[in-house]
């Protein structure tokens, strides 16, 4: 009988390599046809490994899946960026890898992200996430996020809106 280890865990500069190519991968997944090509492809090249590398050391926490040593996805949290809100937290991203979707594996990351925000003092909680994605709607309400407020974002003059999800 072989052990498969899943763990969520703090990044280090190492595994920028691993989020760069997870980033690339979800990303391209998930925008294709809703964020226009050029936009995307630029947001996608700027976050390559030393941006990661940086981001290891930033002042957002970053989070890895590791399932059997593969990054097999990450998330980005620290304190709410929107004040009109009251949650003091907010999971800024939260990807896997496309062939990780789907079994489990996001509820484990969401769930890591969402305690370690209250273990450092964050009531209550914001994602953010753009309309028309639909898998991380439907993933955010079934994991009881309410459907709270609204917000625009421009790509390459294109308006798409976003929703955000909280939790008290």
């Amino acid at each position: 009988m072989k052990t498969l280890s899943i763990d969520v865990r703090r990044a280090e500069p190492h595994d920028a390599r691993a989020i760069s190519e997870t980033h690339r991968l979800a990303w391209q997944h998930t925008y294709a046809g809703i964020i226009p090509h050029r936009a995307l492809t630029q947001m996608i090249e700027r976050r390559g490994e030393n941006w990661w590398r940086k981001a290891t050391r930033g002042p957002a926490t970053l989070l890895v899946l590791d399932v059997a040593g593969t990054v097999a996805g990450y998330a980005t949290l620290g304190l709410n960026r929107a004040r009109a809100l009251p949650q003091e937290g907010e999971i800024y991203e939260l990807y896997l890898r496309p062939e990780y979707q789907g079994i489990g594996l996001g509820r484990m990351l969401f769930g890591e992200a969402r305690r370690l925000l209250k273990s450092l003092g964050c009531n209550g909680l914001v994602v953010w996430c753009l309309e028309d994605n639909e898998n991380a709607s439907r993933f955010y309400r079934s994991h009881g996020g309410i459907d709270f407020c609204e917000g625009m974002e421009n790509f390459d003059h294109k308006q798409l809106k976003k929703i955000g999800f909280i939790w008290n």
